[in-house]
């Protein structure tokens, strides 16, 4: 009888667990620009319904990547969804749109998409505070560029931004990961690499016009541009965290990252 009331108990707990827990949604978000349906994950807290607003983070993928990584490689933002009462949006950004509004291909406009179509998307449907006070946004690798370079061009949007393990300057590597299919390639198109590369649009930043974390491990192969970044900002004494701690270009280190990302956006959020 005991035993019996055990395993009860147990399964009352696990059902209420489940009743609190984050809801995750995927949705499915047109994009006008460029035609077509992209999946989008959209991450709510256990108390959305007995809310009225919600801070919203963008959380960006990587190279190859798609809308579905961040859920199910690094489960834990569900709990954080939970924890700082936030949704959590992550779009699909292509398998190597670098976030750019492409000038050379019309089916890579990211920029466009998500800085502007997705966040009128979620703000229309979801109880959201529709304001750049907030929206944060962040990612990893390509999405940590993106992350930075949406957030630096589109400070009317997002109040807070982040980067982890983010291929912050791309100039360094002029035959990787499809750039040049979406920019032309360095040698005939300088210009454009120059410009939409994020260490040099800096100057579009004033000291505290952004909420600024980033993150990036020192066995990254992208260790020595995040580094010069900060050494950048420091030179234009433009408020930021930096991490940087033993780890690489992986997994396990974007799912501890990612949650400093979430709490140092939360403090923001908490403060306005």
């Amino acid at each position: 009888m005991k035993k019996a009331f055990l395993s009860l108990f147990a399964f009352v707990l696990f059902a209420l667990g489940q009743v609190s827990a984050a809801q995750v949604d995927t949705v499915e978000v047109n994009s006008a620009v460029m035609k077509k349906n992209l999946k989008v994950v959209v991450v709510r807290p256990a108390g959305y319904n007995a809310g009225k607003e919600f801070p919203v983070v963008y959380l960006l993928h990587g190279y190859s990547g798609n809308h579905s990584n961040w859920i199910t490689k690094a489960p834990g933002i569900q709990q954080a969804a939970d924890h700082y009462n936030m949704i959590i949006v992550c779009p699909d950004g292509g398998f190597s749109s670098w976030y750019w509004d492409s000038p050379v291909d019309p089916q890579s406009q990211f920029e466009t998409y998500v800085s502007k179509e997705l966040v009128s998307y979620v703000d229309k449907n979801y109880k959201t505070i529709k304001d750049r006070r907030g929206r944060g946004i962040t990612g990893l690798s390509m999405g940590g560029h993106g992350a930075l370079y949406l957030a630096l061009k589109h400070q009317d949007v997002y109040g807070t931004a982040g980067s982890m393990s983010g291929g912050v300057d791309i100039r360094p590597f002029p035959n990787n990961w499809d750039m040049a299919k979406r920019l032309g390639s360095y040698a005939e198109q300088p210009e454009r690499w120059e410009k939409n590369t994020v260490i040099n649009m800096l100057h579009l930043l004033t000291p505290n016009s952004l909420s600024l974390i980033i993150d990036c491990g020192t066995e990254d192969f992208f260790y020595g541009v995040n580094e010069n970044l900060h050494k950048q900002l420091e030179y234009r004494k433009i408020p930021h965290d930096y991490i940087s701690r033993p780890g690489a270009h992986n997994w396990p280190y974007w799912e501890n990252a990612v949650q400093h990302q979430l709490l140092f956006m939360n403090t923001y959020f908490s403060k306005k």
